[in-house]
């Protein structure tokens, strides 16, 4: 058997050369994207705008990015071809398709949010200190007299982190402490727990 392209593509309706047009070239690239995530290469120019939806860390969920073009405009035209094959009109096959391919950059949009809500910057915030307990480690005077150090496990790690106190008694190496705020950006006031 023969199989001619030409013959193939003049036999279509206009509506479903388009869908075609759009189907494989865009399969292609998500085909060449996924290649690329999977081998730790990077394929997008994330241009565009992005809905920010409040995070800690800045990045906001992102609709309108080159991914997420390209997904949408492969699950559109699969689903287009798919729903011309099955005889459905012009009107409920652009609904359909639309819808799926709209449905699939959302998607899309959720994972990759979702991900970049995993990455650690390893950077430690101060502030996840206050109400955690933990035990001098270099001795601290009464009514801020000087800057010792206490061992306090903070975002996972255990970390030596300079320390005042505002306790009429100062803290001797071991006693157990509980932090009550931050003074300036890295110094940690504590008091002794009870």
């Amino acid at each position: 058997m023969d199989f001619s392209f030409s013959e193939w593509w003049e036999s279509m309706s206009l509506i479903q050369q388009i869908y075609w047009a759009f189907a494989i070239p865009s399969t292609l690239i998500f085909i060449i994207q996924t290649i690329l995530t999977f081998i730790g290469g990077d394929f997008d120019t994330d241009g565009g705008a992005d809905f920010d939806v409040e995070m800690d860390d800045g990045a906001g969920f992102q609709f309108f990015t080159l991914k997420n073009f390209v997904a949408f405009f492969t699950i559109f035209s699969w689903t287009g071809v798919a729903c011309l094959d099955s005889d459905y009109t012009l009107g409920l096959t652009l609904i359909i398709s639309v819808s799926a391919g709209i449905l699939m950059m959302v998607i899309m949009g959720s994972i990759f949010y979702y991900f970049s809500r995993l990455t650690d910057s390893g950077t430690m915030s101060f502030k996840n200190a206050i109400g955690k307990v933990g035990e001098v480690y270099l001795p601290v005077s009464a009514k801020r007299g000087n800057i010792g150090r206490v061992s306090i496990k903070v975002q996972g790690s255990l970390r030596e982190l300079e320390a005042i106190s505002d306790d009429k008694e100062d803290l001797p190496v071991g006693t157990v402490i509980e932090v009550t705020d931050i003074i300036g950006d890295n110094v940690l006031l504590i008091t002794k727990s009870k």
